[in-house]
């Protein structure tokens, strides 16, 4: 990357999206502190993973269980967070009053912080090997944050800002500076599998056996959502756009797996921003429409038109 798209790139992750802009709430933001990491924590103490009730001994109201996770804006997500607690946000929440949400939002929350404060700041989609215990990488969202001091990217894992919770998980490393080889960008997934290097059926939702998100095509489609999100269109994870692809679970044809044979390199490594603008902004297959499928895990497909 010259330096000149270095620069570009860094002004451009920087400033707000459409998604992480706080609006009219940004004077909640006021006393929140610069520190990346402290950052990290304030967005995990505002949120629980609505699958982490078992691990807090809660059960998640039906309503916030089904819904909340389906709140796009950043806006519209800290408007739930205090009109449950009037508290400033730096103020850990009672579990019961946290957002239910899941680890995109996480990620967005504090890509939020991090760009109020003009951090370049980014949601990466991928997945992680240190949710169980098994060799299974589980589909997930991290935030890749510029360090100034060591003059490059960094992956942080927002739900694993509170040490009391990695006893849950297999975290032996510093959630701020996630280990590349224990979070794969979709890219990586897509290239290892393709090289015969890792198993597609390691990579998804889940294992095989509990259900059909997983393999290939689950693969491609967090490629489709990767490079959305370096657009820094953050969408929900189960908005869908572009090619039909058929059933989850069920192989790619030959045609599109050398289409994401040509993408995954854009959404590898070091992104090229040029590459990946270019990329996004002239494939009809790959761009966002201004109305996505919404897939709701609870409340089943809609039709979304984006702001």
């Amino acid at each position: 990357m010259s330096t000149r798209e270095a620069i570009v790139s860094l002004a451009y992750y920087a400033a707000h999206s459409t998604f992480s802009d706080p609006g009219e709430l940004a004077y909640l933001y006021a006393d929140l502190p610069r520190d990346p990491s402290q950052l990290s924590r304030i967005s995990r103490d505002l949120l629980i993973h609505r699958g982490e009730g078992e691990l807090f001994g809660h059960a998640h109201p039906t309503d916030r269980l089904h819904n909340d996770a389906e709140t796009r804006y950043i806006d519209d997500i800290l408007r739930i967070i205090v009109e449950r607690d009037h508290a400033p946000l730096a103020q850990r929440r009672a579990v019961g009053d946290r957002f239910v949400g899941t680890c995109r939002d996480f990620t967005l929350l504090h890509v939020s912080f991090l760009r109020h404060h003009g951090i370049p700041a980014r949601a990466r989609s991928g997945f992680a090997d240190y949710f169980r215990a098994d060799d299974f990488h589980v589909d997930h969202v991290v935030t890749e944050y510029w360090d100034d001091k060591r003059g490059t990217w960094l992956l942080a894992d927002t739900q694993l800002a509170d040490p009391g919770l990695h006893h849950a998980w297999n975290v032996d490393f510093d959630p701020m500076d996630v280990p590349r080889s224990r979070f794969l960008v979709a890219g990586e997934a897509w290239r290892a599998m393709r090289a015969g290097a890792a198993d597609p059926r390691t990579f998804g939702l889940h294992p095989p056996e509990e259900g059909p998100f997983f393999g290939e095509r689950f693969v491609a489609g967090n490629i489709r959502l990767d490079l959305a999100a370096l657009n820094k269109v953050e969408t929900l994870l189960w908005d869908v756009w572009g090619e039909d692809e058929g059933k989850p679970g069920e192989p790619l044809p030959q045609s599109s797996r050398e289409f994401y044979d040509r993408v995954a390199p854009v959404v590898s490594g070091e992104p090229s921003h040029d590459a990946a603008r270019k990329l996004f902004t002239e494939n009809d297959t790959l761009r966002t429409p201004r109305t996505v499928t919404c897939y709701a895990p609870f409340n089943g497909p809609s039709l979304v038109t984006l702001r």
